[in-house]
C-alpha cells in the first residue's frame, strides 16, 4: 500500500473533518474568552441558573478543546506539509524552498489576523514551520525521537530541576501579563486604529511570549513533526493494520491521561518549591492535553471509518477545507463583536450568551463554506495562499 495517500491525488476527508473540528473548537473557546479579552458584565445580579451554566460551559469547553483543538491544528499543519512535499518529490521537484516562501506568505497572513486578535497562532506557525524543512529528509526513527524530545519540553525540565537544586532560585518576571494588559486597555476603550496598532505589537509580543513561557512552542514543533510522520505512515487512510495501530494509540492515551492529570493536581500537596511546581504542572498538563488530543483524533478516525456517524462528520468537510479562511474571519468578526472599536459586547454578554454567539458564528461560517465550495475549489484565503506559493513557476 506504499504511498496510496499520494498516488490517489485525492484529499483525505478525515483530515478535513479533523481540521473542521479543531477550528470549530477554537471558535467556541475564543467566543467565551471574548477573543482573549477576559472582561465580562457583573454576574452577581444574574440568576443562579445562568451562573451555573456559565460555570458548566466554561469548564466543559476547556476540558474538551482547551489545548487540544490547537494541538489537532498543529498536527495537521505537519501532515499537510508532508502531502505537498511528497507530491513534489514524485514530480522530481524539491518543495523545501517553495515551502519556505509559503511560510513567508503565512507570516503576512498571520499579521493580518493578528491585527484583529491577540491570540492568533499563524505567525508562530510561520516561524516554527522552518523546522520541518530541516527534518523532512531525516529517517523516521530520528524524526520520531526528535518529536518526543520536543514534546517532553527539556527546557522546562531543566528549569524545574535547577529550581529544586537551588532553593533561592527566583523565576524571572513574566512579561505576558504586561503585554496582555497593554492590549486589554485598548481593547476596552480604544479606537479601531489604536486596536490594530496595539494588536500588531504588544498583542503579538503577548501571544509569542505566552507561547514561550507556557511551552506551546515546544509542543507545536513536536506536533508539526508528528503530523509529518502521520503522513509518511499513511495512518489517516483506513486499513485493518492502521485500525490496530489507532487502537493501541487509544489505549496508550487513555492509560497516560489520568495519571498525568492526577500528578498535575497532586503536586501542590507534596512540593513546596513554587517555581519547580509551576514547571512540573505545565509539563504534565501539556502531556495530558496531547493524550486527550489523541483520544479525540482516534475517536473521530474510528467514527468516520467504522460507524454510521460518517455522514454526520462529513458535514464538517467543507469547514475543514476552508479552515484558514474560517480561522481568520472569526478573528475579524470576533474582534468587531467584542472589542470597543466594534459593538463592545464584552459589556453585555456573559459566558452563556457568548457561547451562543460562537455557535451562531460557526453555523454562518459553515453555511458560507457550503455555498462557496459549490463554485470554487478553495476558500478565499486558501486560494490566495496557494496561488502566491507557486508564483513565478511555469505551468
Amino acid at each position: 500500500m506504499k504511498n496510496n495517500l499520494i498516488n490517489r491525488h485525492a484529499r483525505i476527508d478525515v483530515a478535513d473533518i479533523l481540521r473542521g473540528f479543531s477550528v470549530m473548537g477554537i471558535i467556541l473557546l475564543h467566543s467565551i474568552e471574548h477573543f482573549n479579552f477576559y472582561s465580562y458584565p457583573d454576574t452577581s445580579q444574574q440568576s443562579l441558573f445562568l451562573n451555573f451554566t456559565d460555570k458548566v460551559i466554561w469548564d466543559s469547553l476547556f476540558f474538551t478543546f482547551g489545548g487540544k483543538a490547537y494541538a489537532i491544528f498543529a498536527l495537521l499543519f505537519g501532515f499537510s506539509f508532508f502531502i505537498q512535499d511528497d507530491n513534489q518529490k514524485k514530480r522530481g521537484a524539491d518543495f523545501r524552498l517553495r515551502f519556505m516562501w509559503r511560510l513567508v506568505l503565512l507570516f503576512i497572513i498571520g499579521n493580518l489576523n493578528a491585527a484583529f486578535f491577540t491570540g492568533e497562532i499563524l505567525v508562530m506557525y510561520s516561524l516554527l514551520g522552518f523546522i520541518l524543512v530541516g527534518v523532512c529528509r531525516l529517517p523516521d526513527k530520528v524524526v520520531f525521537w526528535l518529536a518526543v524530545l520536543f514534546l517532553l519540553r527539556p527546557l522546562e525540565w531543566g528549569k524545574a530541576i535547577y529550581a529544586l537544586m537551588n532553593p533561592e532560585y527566583v523565576l524571572a518576571k513574566s512579561l505576558v501579563g504586561y503585554y496582555f494588559g497593554r492590549a486589554g486597555e485598548v481593547q476596552s476603550g480604544g479606537t479601531f486604529s489604536e486596536t490594530l496598532r496595539v494588536n500588531l505589537w504588544e498583542g503579538q509580543l503577548a501571544s509569542l511570549t505566552w507561547a514561550w513561557e507556557y511551552g506551546r512552542i515546544f509542543q507545536t514543533v513536536a506536533l508539526f513533526i508528528f503530523g509529518m510522520l502521520l503522513g509518511r505512515k499513511e495512518w489517516l487512510i483506513y486499513s485493518k493494520k492502521h485500525a490496530r495501530i489507532w487502537l493501541i494509540l487509544l489505549a496508550g492515551a487513555l492509560i497516560a491521561y489520568f495519571p498525568l492529570i492526577g500528578l498535575k493536581n497532586l503536586l501542590p500537596d507534596f512540593m513546596e518549591n513554587r517555581f519547580a511546581l509551576a514547571s512540573f504542572q505545565m509539563i504534565f498538563q501539556s502531556l495530558a492535553n496531547v493524550a486527550f488530543m489523541i483520544l479525540l483524533v482516534t475517536g473521530i478516525w474510528f467514527a468516520f471509518y467504522s460507524t454510521r456517524l460518517k455522514n454526520l462528520l462529513s458535514k464538517l468537510t467543507p469547514y475543514g477545507k476552508m479552515s484558514l479562511t474560517n480561522y481568520i474571519t472569526q478573528s475579524i468578526v470576533g474582534s468587531m463583536l467584542f472589542y470597543n472599536w466594534g459593538f463592545g459586547l464584552y459589556r453585555y454578554l456573559g459566558i452563556t450568551a457568548s457561547l451562543g454567539v460562537g455557535i451562531l458564528l460557526f453555523i454562518l461560517q459553515l453555511s458560507f463554506c457550503n455555498w462557496w465550495l459549490r463554485s470554487h475549489s478553495h476558500g478565499p484565503f486558501e486560494y490566495f495562499w496557494k496561488k502566491a506559493t507557486w508564483i513565478g513557476k511555469k505551468a
